[in-house]
């Protein structure tokens, strides 16, 4: 199993959980990350670390939020690997309580 970063990233992207990953596996992408589910250990310490808990187990997603697992999937084979914190987004505060973000996924 692995862990998914689901909708409540898009517009934020607090990168809090690549300094914890042991195996590197996040990808950055312009305004959302994504774990490399080839990757993932499922150590599930990345968890605690996101401060709008948009990073769950596989098992757990929500109905609402099942394309992310495969979003994860497609995404992160395109997108560079992620090791270090960087500053959230400018849009972070404003957007971390939003729902339906989907549509704002930039690619």
């Amino acid at each position: 199993m692995t862990h998914v970063v689901t909708e409540a990233c898009i517009q934020c992207k607090y990168t809090d959980c690549v300094d914890v990953c042991p195996v590197d596996c996040f990808r950055e992408g312009p305004n959302f990350l994504v774990i490399d589910p080839d990757e993932c250990i499922d150590c599930a310490v990345c968890i605690p670390e996101c401060p709008v808990n948009a990073i769950l187990p596989e098992e757990d997603v929500p109905g609402d939020q099942q394309q992310y697992i495969q979003i994860n999937a497609e995404l992160a084979k395109g997108w560079p690997s992620i090791t270090k914190r960087k500053a959230a987004l400018p849009t972070a505060d404003e957007f971390k309580d939003k729902t339906g973000k989907l549509d704002l996924l930039v690619r």
